[in-house]
């Protein structure tokens, strides 16, 4: 029932209690009323003219029997059927009669009647039902989340009949506003229970409504003020319980605050409570959070030495935390365990078993336990399939992937947000931004709709392919289906900008989003410093980081290195070390990218050995050089026509496992075939450095006559093999 609905309710006076009828239910009456019920359940489309016949046979109104046949039929659709009878030959039912309908109805929760009764009996006092129908109403509507509904209707009681609907609906929508987390209109309820309850017969409060209240508090954290709650009530219908003891124990485990959560168990002990596997539940569950393993195998054990049964959620509870911490060997003993002493696992535990397989990559042994869930008839859901239908997306198995979905729909499950959205992301980051755009197509058809993250990703995707109008399009469409961007959005509008080309469309776009009094965050600032450096407005970068700060936003080590790349392709070496100085003052750790702009720089200005320092002090800082780090290095050297150097890092670089790449390769065989006459002497330009044995190999070539461009292709497959050869020498002696 609505505000509107309750708005068109006229005022009325207090009515008197109803405790007679107009006539005695006498066994004739009786008779009638079960007949009536079975011409409703046996007569099919006939059952109107039958019931007319018989009423006609009596000198008895069909609405004077209403309430009988209301209370009989338990059928809420036979039940109609006879409401719409007598409405429809213009009887006029009274509150008794309307109270059994409503009654019916609440106890099928057919809301939609229900509020179409209300509105027509709360509008005159002959009508009014009772208060205890409407008790019954309140008990509906609050245990189907229809709290609001229950709450006006109970404001509605409660001031006309000057009275609580009974303490059953009151505990329901005492036990609906917590959930809900409207602990305002809760006290406001409560409250008024107090302020009426006699202590006597007819209380209007009892233990369960103070434990509701209690649990409201202790989910708010306030589980002190819970405890002074109970002590406040001791005693008056309020006699302590075990449920009081676990509600405060978990109020203070999940605060956090297991010691005090421990020495309430120790009291309740000593008060002759005996714990249940609830209390136990939640201390394990508090010790868990915190780690303290220790603690939950004394606990567990205190469980074994009463005989106690621990069930699969507390064991999950402990496996769930195992993992989180790192300890994967015990989590899975304790799987182990569980099996040993009888305790199937269940869904829960299968979850989170395949949830952290696909975090630690082994897809297949999560696929396995799937099919063990399935083989012991388990009920799986969106958490058993989600996470392998990642896995296999990041590992780029996408046929696997899409035939894990199907599966999954045939379990009669819908995929939702997030089992899309690791799809998605996969196809978009193996460069299937097309296929990407099919899924968002399918999922959409089925009813869910791309969030700003999904919608982010196929920009971003669609940005890389150099395809920034149907970006743009894709920002028009998020528009359209009222998805408000994020940062991370605009973010990647101002990047595509940039990648276009088109410079002063990112600046305008950027500066809109900061006149809008949006914060472009991180990924934001990051991006628009990105186009001032690839556009070489170095100064404009710099005062960038400025304005950043001032808003609170930091710089990270992405900003930095490529502030400092942007000064190494303006051949501007001072820039760049300065920024770099900058930043290993302020404990920034660089990253390999920064490092290899350094180098890069160096080699740009013909110093290798200001290069190969740089490349000391990043394996000195633990960072490994990557294959871009290496291929700088090669190319310069053989520019400049350092072959010795040249292949000694190319040599390096097989060793570190690092694979050469196309330009890798381009470099060395142009240095080696433009350069074939240092070859053949013992040292080149770099007077006493030995050539590497792989260079040996490729002056040998060419002094017996090869061609220097075979000579090189040869060098190279050598590298290869060579690499090869002590990698097995390696396995053979492990």
């Amino acid at each position: 029932m609505s505000k509107a609905i309750l708005s068109l309710i006229k005022p009325l006076h207090r009515p008197q209690p109803k405790t007679s009828r107009k006539f005695l239910i006498t066994p004739h009456i009786i008779e009638l009323t079960n007949e009536v019920c079975e011409i409703l359940r046996t007569q099919g489309q006939q059952w109107e003219e039958t019931l007319q016949n018989r009423f006609f046979e009596e000198d008895i109104a069909p609405s004077e029997v209403a309430h009988l046949v209301f209370d009989k039929v338990r059928d809420c659709e036979l039940g109609l059927k006879f409401f719409g009878f007598v409405s429809q030959n213009r009887f006029s039912l009274d509150g008794f009669a309307y109270s059994s309908l409503l009654k019916l109805l609440a106890r099928s929760k057919v809301f939609g009647e229900i509020d179409n009764v209300l509105l027509e009996c709360l509008q005159s006092e002959e009508k009014l039902p009772t208060r205890e129908a409407l008790g019954f109403v309140i008990r509906a509507y609050s245990e189907s989340g229809l709290v609001l509904k229950a709450l006006e209707l109970y404001s509605f009681v409660l001031k006309t009949y000057n009275a609580l609907p009974q303490l059953l609906a009151c505990n329901s929508l005492l036990n609906g506003l917590v959930k809900d987390g409207n602990m305002e209109a809760a006290w406001f309820v409560y409250d008024e229970m107090v302020r009426r309850d006699d202590g006597g017969e007819s209380s209007c409060l009892d233990n369960y409504s103070v434990c509701i209240m209690v649990k409201g508090l202790c989910k708010e954290g306030k589980v002190e003020k819970g405890k002074r709650l109970i002590k406040k009530r001791w005693g008056k219908n309020c006699i302590p319980n075990i449920v009081f003891y676990n509600s405060l124990i978990d109020g203070y485990c999940k605060r956090g605050d297991v010691k005090r959560a421990h020495e309430l168990l120790e009291d309740l002990k000593e008060k002759g409570f005996l714990p249940t596997q609830e209390t136990y539940g939640a201390i394990v569950n508090g010790f868990c959070k915190r780690g303290e393993f220790e603690k939950v195998d004394q606990i567990l054990k205190e469980m074994d030495s009463r005989g106690m049964e621990v069930n699969a959620q507390v064991y999950n509870c402990v496996v769930d935390a195992k993992y989180k911490y790192g300890f994967v060997g015990e989590a899975l003993e304790t799987t182990r365990h569980m099996i040993e002493v009888g305790c199937k696992l269940d869904i829960v535990t299968y979850n989170t078993l395949i949830s952290n397989a696909c975090r630690d990559g082994k897809v297949q042994e999560a696929e396995r336990l799937l099919e063990k869930a399935l083989n012991s008839r388990l009920v799986l859901n969106k958490l058993s399939f989600t996470p392998l239908i990642h896995a296999y997306s990041r590992e780029g198995d996408f046929e696997r992937a899409s035939i894990l979905l199907v599966q999954m729909t045939e379990c009669g499950l819908k995929p939702d947000l997030i089992t899309y959205g690791g799809l998605i992301h996969g196809l978009v980051v193996a460069g299937e931004v097309d296929a990407a755009l099919t899924i968002r197509k399918k999922m959409m058809e089925r009813g869910v709709s791309p969030d700003a993250c999904i919608y982010n990703v196929l920009m971003n995707g669609l940005c890389k392919k150099g395809r920034f109008p149907d970006a743009k399009q894709l920002m028009l469409e998020m528009l359209g289906q009222n998805v408000s961007p994020d940062a991370y959005v605009y973010a990647t509008l101002v990047d595509g900008y940039i990648r276009s080309g088109n410079f002063n469309d990112a600046k305008k776009l950027f500066d809109n989003i900061i006149s809008r009094g949006m914060d472009p965050g991180l990924v934001g600032y990051n991006a628009m410093i990105k186009g001032y450096c690839k556009f070489g407005m170095m100064k404009d970068a710099v005062f960038c980081i400025s304005k950043m700060t001032k808003r609170n936003v930091y710089p990270d080590e992405f900003t930095y290195s490529t502030i400092i790349d942007g000064y190494i392709k303006e051949n501007d070496l001072y820039g760049a070390l300065t920024l770099f100085c900058h930043v290993i003052k302020r404990n920034y750790a660089p990253n390999i990218v920064t490092y290899t702009s350094l180098i890069s720089g160096f080699c740009r200005c013909g110093d290798i050995a200001g290069a190969e320092k740089i490349l000391k002090g990043l394996r000195l800082n633990g960072v490994a050089p990557n294959v871009v780090t290496y291929t700088v290095l090669i190319g310069n050297c053989c520019k400049e026509g350092r072959l010795a150097k040249a292949s000694s890092f190319f040599e390096e670089m097989l060793m570190s496992k690092c694979n050469p790449n196309d330009v890798t390769f381009h470099y060395l065989v142009n240095g080696l075939s433009n350069n074939a006459p240092c070859a053949v002497s013992r040292t080149d330009n770099e007077s006493g450095l030995d050539k590497p044995m792989l260079l040996d190999i490729f002056g040998r070539m060419i002094s017996d006559g090869w061609r220097p461009i075979s000579a090189a292709y040869v060098y190279l497959m050598a590298g290869v093999l060579y690499l090869l050869h002590m990698f097995q020498s390696l396995l053979a002696f492990v």
